[in-house]
């Protein structure tokens, strides 16, 4: 009986690091969608140019091939608590990612057609 308790306990702790893993993942996918909007205040992205900033993509490139040493380097289960996740599971925050880009392009388009609004008095930074 006891043995049994133990293997429980065992599979609920690799589930909260499953869980924290995945969490530190979708940090990682919305602020792909952080870096991208911040490359420009007031110009549509496709008229700026998506990725042609080469530091903006070694940047995204770097924070994702940390984020995949991290989630599945063999030894950091036990270093940083971090476990494997199957490939479907980095795509939960997509969505939140794509709705804070629309966002972002929706205040710029605001941006241009009024200039000097109240949209740009609260939000342009």
């Amino acid at each position: 009986m006891i043995e049994s308790n133990n293997k429980s306990y065992e599979q609920r702790k690799k589930l909260e690091y499953t869980c924290q893993t995945a969490f530190f993942t979708s940090i990682v996918v919305v602020q792909w969608a952080d870096l991208i909007i911040s490359k420009t205040r007031r110009n549509c992205l496709f008229t700026q140019g998506l990725l042609c900033n080469q530091v903006l993509l070694a940047g995204m490139v770097f924070e994702t091939a940390l984020c995949i040493f991290l989630s599945y380097c063999p030894g950091l289960e036990s270093a940083l608590r971090m476990q494997s996740l199957h490939f479907w599971w980095w795509f939960p925050a997509l969505p939140f990612s794509i709705f804070i880009w629309c966002f972002d392009e929706t205040r710029r388009y605001i941006l241009r057609k009024n200039p000097g609004g109240w949209i740009e008095r609260e939000t342009y930074y």
